[in-house]
């Protein structure tokens, strides 16, 4: 073989070597998903309002549509989280209350990268807290999470 043949075969194969571990870092990042901010807390009246749609369950529907298209970007599209933002179906998200779901989906977190949502009527950020409810509850992901991991 001539020397130019010698050098296109290893020059082939350090890309193959090289798409390799780009490919792993890749999985790598994408199975990540962001951790929560740990320090971020609703005021106490806004832990105690009520979801005024909870006799309304039908509301959900509207949330989920809400849902996919203001929040699937950065939490996913069944809400499990990304590099982005946190899960959303896990116990500690489903053991705070309506009201400071709600209050953070209002106010937003910028922080942590999570944006204010208070330009939509309170009646679909309501909607938005009945999907979470929902979402949870469907795939069963608030019982298979570690609650005691986590700290409010």
């Amino acid at each position: 073989m001539s020397a130019r043949a010698d050098g296109g075969w290893v020059g082939a194969r350090a890309m193959v070597g090289m798409a390799i571990i780009l490919g792993t870092s890749l999985v790598v990042v994408v199975a990540q998903v962001r951790d929560r901010d740990l320090n971020w807390f609703a005021p106490p009246d806004a832990r105690a309002r009520v979801n005024p749609l909870l006799d309304r369950p039908d509301a959900a529907r509207g949330g989920g549509k809400l849902f996919q298209q203001r929040c699937t970007t950065c939490h996913g599209d069944d809400g499990h989280g990304t590099v982005k933002a946190p899960d959303l179906t896990g116990r500690d998200v489903q053991a705070q209350t309506d009201g400071e779901l709600f209050w953070k989906i209002t106010t937003g977190n910028a922080h942590a990268g999570m944006p204010t949502f208070s330009f939509l009527p309170a009646l679909q950020r309501w909607q938005l807290v009945l999907h979470l409810r929902e979402r949870a509850s469907s795939d069963g992901s608030s019982q298979r999470d570690s609650f005691e991991s986590t700290h409010f």
